[in-house]
């Protein structure tokens, strides 16, 4: 009996060995375009000189997306469905990939540049909103401008049973959160921007799904993703405020509670929408 020689050992140490380099190569470049370009790591938030860091900027934001939205709905528009739907692919696929390269920038920001877990959850006073993790939440405060469109494209589909007071307030709202996080260097904001972009992959890949004619089963999930968010958010402001009140303070913590207030109100009416929509209420004498 014979028996043949044994290589696949060998093989497979050759290419681990050979893959290392690749891995290695691939990790240095995700973090320079997403962490160490110069555009990145040299950015900073300036009043009144950075686009969209006025008030001005800012009022003029939220009340052109209200007026918008008013004329859409009383105009009663017709556009193609065809045109409709290759639109809306688009605008959710730009949103899926735009929330994944936040969710990959933020974290690793957040590793490469904080001096300390501490960091993450309660900047120092006066911390300026500079560097990496500044510039992602940067992004974030424009692509919620972006997402505006989601509403012009609810209305212009002629789904205006879609169009509920928590969609229009949402969106209307976190603009002016994102824009808090920036003027005040708002505490803990690396951590709820991640959780934040990675529900809206989940969301806008379902979003993009169902413009290409798929229905996942998952639509539950997304809601229960919202809401979770939300109660997560006020467990941290508990720790931000433990933070605050026993060390040497927390910077934007006025912020933090404009932050709280907002995602409170915005809880109330998730859990409503989610009763209203996958709750069975129980016939009356069951």
């Amino acid at each position: 009996m014979s028996f043949a020689p044994h290589t696949t050992s060998a093989a497979g140490y050759g290419g681990a060995r050979s893959l290392a380099p690749t891995m290695s190569s691939i990790f240095t470049t995700t973090q320079y375009w997403f962490v160490n370009h110069p555009y990145i790591i040299n950015f900073s938030w300036k009043q009144d000189r950075t686009f969209g860091s006025s008030h001005l900027f800012l009022a003029l934001t939220v009340l052109s997306y209200l007026a918008v939205t008013s004329l859409l709905y009383y105009a009663q528009l017709s556009v193609k469905p065809q045109l409709l739907r290759a639109v809306t692919a688009v605008h959710n696929l730009v949103l899926f990939t735009l929330s994944l390269a936040m969710t990959v920038g933020c974290v690793l920001s957040s590793i490469s540049h904080a001096p300390s877990l501490h960091w993450i959850i309660c900047f120092p006073k006066n911390t300026p909103p500079s560097g990496p993790v500044f510039f992602w939440a940067y992004v974030f405060y424009l692509s919620k401008i972006l997402e505006f469109v989601d509403t012009f494209l609810i209305i212009l589909s002629g789904s205006i049973r879609r169009l509920s007071f928590l969609h229009v307030y949402h969106h209307a709202t976190v603009v002016i959160m994102c824009y808090v996080w920036l003027n005040t260097s708002q505490s803990f904001f690396p951590v709820a921007l991640t959780i934040n972009t990675s529900v809206h992959v989940l969301m806008y890949s379902y979003y993009f799904l169902c413009s290409v004619g798929v229905r996942p089963k998952w639509k539950k999930l997304v809601t229960h993703c919202q809401i979770g968010q939300f109660w997560f958010s006020f467990l941290a402001f508990g720790l931000v405020l433990y933070c605050h009140f026993t060390g040497l303070g927390c910077s934007g913590i006025l912020g933090c509670g404009f932050n709280m207030l907002f995602c409170a109100s915005l809880l109330v009416l998730f859990i409503d929408f989610y009763s209203r929509n996958y709750v069975k209420l129980k016939p009356k004498g069951a």
